[in-house]
């Protein structure tokens, strides 16, 4: 099977202006191995319905999310509007899922990793089980930002951190939208090479809220499975977020609306 090279090559699914690309978990595992192979530089966005409806309010959270390097389809809507685009090999590609292939591969290609998120003690916890997991990572440090954007003294300590480790790369577990803000404006600022935005991830893979099984996520109930966990966070993001998707891309789909292609 032949794969894109690199990003340019790969089409985006115009979603209600969010450019989502149509990859699958090999192709976009592909392409950040071969970003770092090429020396670029760049971000990585995961998103799903909620970060395509943040974008529905901000325009430069729009434009965030389409100068990436590039943008996986995290949920099952997006796949479906993707297939239902003609792109049939569009699969999803969740951070959870995607943070493991990458450690996955960094064993075999020697990449380093930096952590930054979650409450304190998270990051150090998810560096000893994903070195517990693949043995030979290397996680060249961690970092437990304030629940604020870093002032300028916390900000130039993390710069001169990162500096010195220059890892390839730099995990972000923040919430959308706070965490694809932050990479676009520290990737300019930061010694590294490709930052990640995975948000629950972090969580995840240190056991404080359960991945949804495989099948209610082949099924679209990703979503389900998260809000029973956390009700009290996450019900307006999808109690209201999900018609509101639903009407507008319904409306997109059937031609009412247009939305500037990316």
């Amino acid at each position: 099977m032949a794969l894109a090279l690199n990003e340019a090559s790969l089409p985006r699914v115009n979603i209600l202006g969010v450019g989502v690309h149509a990859v699958d978990m090999l192709r976009a595992i592909h392409l950040i191995d071969s970003a770092l192979t090429q020396g670029k530089r760049g971000y990585v966005c995961v998103t799903g319905v909620h970060g395509i409806m943040e974008a529905q309010k901000d325009t430069d959270f729009e434009a965030i999310l389409n100068h990436s390097l590039l943008t996986t389809p995290d949920g099952m809507p997006t796949v479906w509007i993707g297939r239902l685009k003609g792109f049939s090999q569009m699969r999803q590609v969740t951070g959870p899922n995607f943070m493991l292939r990458v450690c996955e591969l960094s064993v075999a290609k020697g990449y380093t990793h930096f952590f930054y998120g979650g409450v304190e003690g998270v990051a150090d916890q998810l560096k000893s089980e994903l070195t517990r997991r693949f043995p030979g990572l290397n996680v060249v440090g961690t970092y437990t930002p304030p629940f604020r954007p870093l002032n300028s003294s916390e900000s130039a300590d993390l710069q001169a951190r990162v500096s010195k480790l220059r890892p390839d790369f730099f995990w972000v577990g923040l919430s959308t939208p706070k965490q694809e803000r932050f990479m676009e404006e520290y990737l300019p600022k930061l010694e590294t090479r490709l930052m990640v935005g995975v948000g629950a991830a972090f969580d995840i893979h240190t056991g404080r809220i359960q991945e949804s099984p495989e099948w209610l996520k082949h099924v679209g109930l990703q979503w389900l499975h998260r809000l029973l966990q956390e009700p009290k966070r996450l019900w307006k993001r999808y109690l209201l977020n999900n018609p509101a998707f639903i009407y507008k891309m319904t409306l997109q789909l059937l031609g009412f609306t247009k939305h500037e292609s990316v």
